[in-house]
Protein backbone atom coordinates (compact mmCIF):
# COMPACT_ATOMS: atom_id res chain seq x y z
CA UNK A 1 0.00 0.00 0.00
CA UNK A 2 1.30 3.59 -0.75
CA UNK A 3 1.44 5.80 1.96
CA UNK A 4 0.52 9.16 1.33
CA UNK A 5 1.89 11.11 3.98
CA UNK A 6 4.52 12.68 1.84
CA UNK A 7 1.70 14.48 -0.45
CA UNK A 8 1.28 18.08 0.00
CA UNK A 9 -2.43 17.49 -0.11
CA UNK A 10 -2.13 15.14 2.52
CA UNK A 11 0.03 16.90 5.22
CA UNK A 12 -1.07 18.68 7.91
CA UNK A 13 -1.18 22.54 7.40
CA UNK A 14 0.82 24.18 10.51
CA UNK A 15 -1.43 27.23 10.74
CA UNK A 16 -4.43 25.22 11.62
CA UNK A 17 -3.12 22.86 13.54
CA UNK A 18 -6.16 23.94 16.36
CA UNK A 19 -8.72 24.85 13.91
CA UNK A 20 -10.90 23.10 15.82
CA UNK A 21 -10.53 25.58 18.72
CA UNK A 22 -11.08 28.78 16.52
CA UNK A 23 -14.08 30.94 16.31
CA UNK A 24 -16.43 31.36 13.46
CA UNK A 25 -14.32 34.36 12.15
CA UNK A 26 -11.24 32.92 12.62
CA UNK A 27 -11.64 29.94 10.36
CA UNK A 28 -12.78 31.94 7.77
CA UNK A 29 -9.60 33.66 7.82
CA UNK A 30 -7.94 31.38 7.93
CA UNK A 31 -9.48 29.43 4.62
CA UNK A 32 -9.24 33.05 3.15
CA UNK A 33 -5.91 33.39 3.73
CA UNK A 34 -4.93 30.00 2.53
CA UNK A 35 -6.85 30.53 -0.39
CA UNK A 36 -5.06 33.46 -1.43
CA UNK A 37 -1.81 30.92 -2.04
CA UNK A 38 -3.74 29.53 -4.80
CA UNK A 39 -3.50 31.98 -7.66
CA UNK A 40 0.34 32.65 -7.44
CA UNK A 41 0.46 28.67 -7.20
CA UNK A 42 -1.45 28.27 -10.74
CA UNK A 43 0.71 30.96 -12.10
CA UNK A 44 4.04 29.03 -11.78
CA UNK A 45 2.81 26.51 -14.43
CA UNK A 46 1.65 28.84 -16.55
CA UNK A 47 3.74 27.46 -19.51
CA UNK A 48 2.33 24.10 -18.73
CA UNK A 49 -0.74 25.32 -18.95
CA UNK A 50 0.15 27.11 -22.59
CA UNK A 51 1.49 23.74 -23.70
CA UNK A 52 -1.96 22.15 -22.98
CA UNK A 53 -4.02 24.65 -24.39
CA UNK A 54 -2.32 24.33 -27.90
CA UNK A 55 -2.43 20.73 -27.75
CA UNK A 56 -6.37 20.99 -27.17
CA UNK A 57 -6.55 24.10 -30.26
CA UNK A 58 -4.95 21.52 -32.33
CA UNK A 59 -7.52 18.96 -31.51
CA UNK A 60 -10.18 21.14 -32.34
CA UNK A 61 -8.89 21.77 -35.72
CA UNK A 62 -8.56 18.51 -36.41
CA UNK A 63 -12.24 17.64 -35.52
CA UNK A 64 -11.07 15.82 -32.52
CA UNK A 65 -12.01 16.33 -28.37
CA UNK A 66 -11.30 17.87 -25.47
CA UNK A 67 -12.24 14.74 -22.56
CA UNK A 68 -11.90 15.22 -19.40
CA UNK A 69 -10.88 12.75 -16.99
CA UNK A 70 -11.25 12.15 -13.00
CA UNK A 71 -12.57 10.80 -10.01
CA UNK A 72 -14.41 12.45 -7.00
CA UNK A 73 -13.53 16.50 -6.74
CA UNK A 74 -11.76 16.18 -9.61
CA UNK A 75 -14.58 14.14 -12.14
CA UNK A 76 -17.38 16.55 -11.05
CA UNK A 77 -14.73 19.62 -11.47
CA UNK A 78 -14.36 18.29 -15.26
CA UNK A 79 -18.09 17.30 -15.79
CA UNK A 80 -18.64 20.83 -14.73
CA UNK A 81 -16.55 22.66 -17.10
CA UNK A 82 -17.39 20.53 -20.40
CA UNK A 83 -21.56 20.84 -19.33
CA UNK A 84 -20.79 24.60 -19.58
CA UNK A 85 -18.85 25.00 -22.40
CA UNK A 86 -22.28 23.67 -24.56
CA UNK A 87 -24.21 27.41 -23.52
CA UNK A 88 -20.91 29.57 -23.08
CA UNK A 89 -19.94 28.66 -26.98
CA UNK A 90 -22.57 26.93 -28.76
CA UNK A 91 -20.14 23.73 -29.17
CA UNK A 92 -21.34 20.09 -29.42
CA UNK A 93 -21.48 18.11 -26.29
CA UNK A 94 -19.61 16.27 -27.77
CA UNK A 95 -16.63 18.44 -28.45
CA UNK A 96 -15.88 18.93 -24.50
CA UNK A 97 -16.57 15.30 -22.63
CA UNK A 98 -16.42 14.92 -18.79
CA UNK A 99 -15.82 11.62 -17.31
CA UNK A 100 -15.95 10.66 -13.78
CA UNK A 101 -15.30 7.09 -12.30
CA UNK A 102 -18.61 5.43 -11.53
CA UNK A 103 -20.44 7.21 -14.27
CA UNK A 104 -23.34 10.06 -13.75
CA UNK A 105 -24.25 8.98 -10.27
CA UNK A 106 -21.08 9.53 -9.25
CA UNK A 107 -21.85 13.34 -9.68
CA UNK A 108 -23.90 13.23 -6.48
CA UNK A 109 -22.88 9.73 -4.77
CA UNK A 110 -19.99 8.15 -3.87
CA UNK A 111 -19.44 4.97 -6.00
CA UNK A 112 -16.99 2.64 -4.23
CA UNK A 113 -13.80 1.54 -5.47
CA UNK A 114 -14.28 3.23 -9.36
CA UNK A 115 -11.63 5.66 -8.45
CA UNK A 116 -9.15 2.21 -8.26
CA UNK A 117 -9.74 0.88 -11.53
CA UNK A 118 -7.80 1.95 -14.41
CA UNK A 119 -9.37 -1.09 -16.96
CA UNK A 120 -12.51 1.15 -16.21
CA UNK A 121 -11.09 4.30 -17.30
CA UNK A 122 -9.65 2.69 -20.21
CA UNK A 123 -13.67 1.27 -21.36
CA UNK A 124 -14.85 4.81 -20.25
CA UNK A 125 -12.59 6.14 -23.03
CA UNK A 126 -13.21 3.16 -25.70
CA UNK A 127 -17.25 4.21 -25.27
CA UNK A 128 -16.20 7.15 -26.56
CA UNK A 129 -13.84 5.89 -29.30
CA UNK A 130 -11.16 7.57 -28.64
CA UNK A 131 -8.77 8.33 -31.50
CA UNK A 132 -5.47 10.20 -32.49
CA UNK A 133 -7.18 13.57 -32.66
CA UNK A 134 -8.33 14.14 -29.22
CA UNK A 135 -6.63 15.25 -26.29
CA UNK A 136 -7.09 13.60 -22.80
CA UNK A 137 -7.01 15.75 -19.60
CA UNK A 138 -6.29 13.53 -16.80
CA UNK A 139 -7.08 14.87 -13.05
CA UNK A 140 -5.97 13.89 -9.80
CA UNK A 141 -5.53 16.16 -6.91
CA UNK A 142 -3.13 13.31 -5.40
CA UNK A 143 -1.54 12.91 -8.59
CA UNK A 144 -1.62 9.01 -8.26
CA UNK A 145 -5.50 8.02 -8.78
CA UNK A 146 -5.48 4.86 -10.99
CA UNK A 147 -8.94 6.09 -12.90
CA UNK A 148 -6.69 9.03 -14.26
CA UNK A 149 -3.82 7.00 -14.89
CA UNK A 150 -5.32 4.85 -16.80
CA UNK A 151 -7.26 7.10 -18.99
CA UNK A 152 -3.75 8.94 -19.28
CA UNK A 153 -1.99 5.34 -20.59
CA UNK A 154 -5.30 4.37 -22.79
CA UNK A 155 -4.75 8.43 -24.30
CA UNK A 156 -1.36 6.87 -25.35
CA UNK A 157 -1.92 3.90 -26.83
CA UNK A 158 -3.98 5.28 -29.16
CA UNK A 159 -2.16 8.02 -29.78
CA UNK A 160 -4.11 10.79 -28.60
CA UNK A 161 -2.63 14.01 -26.36
CA UNK A 162 -2.39 13.03 -22.67
CA UNK A 163 -2.63 15.79 -20.67
CA UNK A 164 -1.84 15.66 -16.35
CA UNK A 165 -3.22 18.12 -14.08
CA UNK A 166 -2.15 17.57 -10.03
CA UNK A 167 -1.69 19.44 -7.04
CA UNK A 168 1.36 18.14 -6.01
CA UNK A 169 5.02 17.97 -7.54
CA UNK A 170 6.97 14.85 -9.09
CA UNK A 171 2.81 13.65 -9.23
CA UNK A 172 3.33 9.82 -9.93
CA UNK A 173 0.59 10.63 -12.78
CA UNK A 174 2.72 13.11 -14.57
CA UNK A 175 5.30 10.24 -16.00
CA UNK A 176 1.89 9.11 -18.20
CA UNK A 177 1.69 12.22 -19.40
CA UNK A 178 2.77 14.32 -22.98
CA UNK A 179 2.22 16.83 -20.65
CA UNK A 180 2.26 17.38 -16.91
CA UNK A 181 0.24 19.99 -15.08
CA UNK A 182 1.79 20.24 -11.12
CA UNK A 183 0.44 22.74 -8.92
CA UNK A 184 1.18 22.63 -5.25
CA UNK A 185 -0.63 24.89 -3.51
CA UNK A 186 0.10 23.67 0.13
CA UNK A 187 -1.14 21.62 2.91
CA UNK A 188 -4.98 21.86 3.39
CA UNK A 189 -7.35 23.99 5.84
CA UNK A 190 -8.35 20.68 6.57
CA UNK A 191 -6.30 17.57 6.18
CA UNK A 192 -6.30 16.32 3.10
CA UNK A 193 -10.07 17.35 2.09
CA UNK A 194 -9.00 18.38 -1.19
CA UNK A 195 -12.00 19.58 -2.65
CA UNK A 196 -10.67 23.29 -0.98
CA UNK A 197 -7.27 24.96 -2.24
CA UNK A 198 -6.50 21.62 -4.78
CA UNK A 199 -9.96 22.22 -6.04
CA UNK A 200 -10.02 25.74 -6.73
CA UNK A 201 -6.52 24.83 -8.30
CA UNK A 202 -8.58 22.47 -10.48
CA UNK A 203 -11.31 24.95 -10.86
CA UNK A 204 -8.82 28.11 -11.88
CA UNK A 205 -7.02 25.95 -14.53
CA UNK A 206 -10.00 24.30 -15.83
CA UNK A 207 -11.59 27.13 -16.93
CA UNK A 208 -7.87 28.58 -18.45
CA UNK A 209 -8.10 25.42 -20.46
CA UNK A 210 -11.33 25.56 -22.05
CA UNK A 211 -11.61 29.38 -22.15
CA UNK A 212 -8.24 29.73 -23.85
CA UNK A 213 -9.07 27.08 -26.04
CA UNK A 214 -12.22 28.72 -27.38
CA UNK A 215 -10.60 32.01 -27.76
CA UNK A 216 -8.09 30.77 -30.11
CA UNK A 217 -10.71 28.89 -32.62
CA UNK A 218 -12.96 32.33 -32.25
CA UNK A 219 -15.63 31.58 -30.08
CA UNK A 220 -14.60 35.03 -29.13
CA UNK A 221 -14.85 38.54 -30.31
CA UNK A 222 -12.92 41.13 -27.90
CA UNK A 223 -13.68 40.10 -24.41
CA UNK A 224 -17.70 38.93 -25.70
CA UNK A 225 -18.94 35.60 -25.21
CA UNK A 226 -20.29 36.29 -29.30
CA UNK A 227 -21.37 32.20 -29.67
CA UNK A 228 -23.44 32.06 -26.30
CA UNK A 229 -26.55 30.15 -27.36
CA UNK A 230 -29.33 32.17 -26.49
CA UNK A 231 -31.49 29.06 -25.62
CA UNK A 232 -33.70 31.16 -22.06
CA UNK A 233 -35.23 34.81 -21.73
CA UNK A 234 -31.74 35.66 -19.85
CA UNK A 235 -29.47 34.67 -22.37
CA UNK A 236 -31.28 36.34 -25.11
CA UNK A 237 -30.89 39.51 -22.96
CA UNK A 238 -27.53 38.91 -22.88
CA UNK A 239 -26.68 38.18 -26.62
CA UNK A 240 -28.47 41.84 -27.19
CA UNK A 241 -26.15 43.21 -24.71
CA UNK A 242 -23.32 41.29 -26.16
CA UNK A 243 -24.77 42.98 -29.94
CA UNK A 244 -24.77 46.29 -28.47
CA UNK A 245 -21.15 46.43 -26.41
CA UNK A 246 -19.65 44.65 -29.73
CA UNK A 247 -21.25 47.54 -32.35
CA UNK A 248 -22.61 50.67 -30.34
CA UNK A 249 -25.65 49.93 -31.49
CA UNK A 250 -28.89 50.50 -29.60
CA UNK A 251 -31.21 48.21 -27.43
CA UNK A 252 -33.84 48.89 -30.40
CA UNK A 253 -31.00 47.73 -33.21
CA UNK A 254 -29.70 45.06 -31.66
CA UNK A 255 -33.56 43.44 -30.83
CA UNK A 256 -33.62 43.59 -34.60
CA UNK A 257 -30.66 42.77 -35.73
CA UNK A 258 -30.85 39.66 -33.18
CA UNK A 259 -34.28 38.55 -35.04
CA UNK A 260 -32.85 38.95 -38.42
CA UNK A 261 -29.62 36.84 -37.70
CA UNK A 262 -32.19 34.37 -36.50
CA UNK A 263 -30.73 34.51 -32.68
CA UNK A 264 -26.55 34.01 -33.78
CA UNK A 265 -25.33 36.76 -32.41
CA UNK A 266 -21.96 36.61 -34.63
CA UNK A 267 -24.13 36.61 -37.50
CA UNK A 268 -26.01 39.53 -36.42
CA UNK A 269 -22.41 41.93 -35.17
CA UNK A 270 -21.20 40.95 -38.87
CA UNK A 271 -24.54 42.50 -40.22
CA UNK A 272 -24.53 45.23 -38.24
CA UNK A 273 -20.96 46.15 -38.57
CA UNK A 274 -20.28 45.45 -42.41
CA UNK A 275 -23.83 46.75 -43.44
CA UNK A 276 -25.16 43.07 -45.32
CA UNK A 277 -27.34 40.39 -45.27
CA UNK A 278 -27.76 37.28 -43.41
CA UNK A 279 -26.21 35.19 -46.09
CA UNK A 280 -23.38 37.64 -46.81
CA UNK A 281 -22.61 37.88 -43.12
CA UNK A 282 -22.87 33.96 -42.83
CA UNK A 283 -20.54 33.49 -46.02
CA UNK A 284 -18.05 35.96 -44.03
CA UNK A 285 -17.81 34.02 -40.93
CA UNK A 286 -17.31 30.69 -42.85
CA UNK A 287 -14.57 31.88 -45.06
CA UNK A 288 -12.61 33.38 -42.27
CA UNK A 289 -13.38 30.11 -39.81
CA UNK A 290 -15.61 31.42 -37.61
CA UNK A 291 -13.98 34.36 -36.51
CA UNK A 292 -15.47 37.90 -36.27
CA UNK A 293 -12.86 40.28 -36.41
CA UNK A 294 -11.70 38.55 -39.58
CA UNK A 295 -15.01 38.18 -41.12
CA UNK A 296 -15.39 42.11 -40.79
CA UNK A 297 -12.12 42.82 -42.56
CA UNK A 298 -13.91 41.84 -45.69
CA UNK A 299 -15.97 44.32 -46.15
Amino acid sequence: MEKLNHLSTETRNKVTMELDTLSIEEILQAMNEEDQKVAPAVKEALPEIADAVNAIVESFQQGGRLIYMGAGTSGRLGVLDAAECVPTFSVSPDMVRGLIAGGQKAMIDAVEGAEDSKELAKEDLRALSLNEKDTVVGIAASGRTPYAIGGLEYAKETGATAVSLSCNKNAKMSQYADIAIEVDAGPEVLTGSTRLKAGTVQKLVLNMLSTASMVRIGKVYQNLMVDVQPSNIKLEERAKNILMEATGCTYEEAAEYFEKADHHVKTAIVMYLTDVDKETAETRLEEADGFVREAIKQS
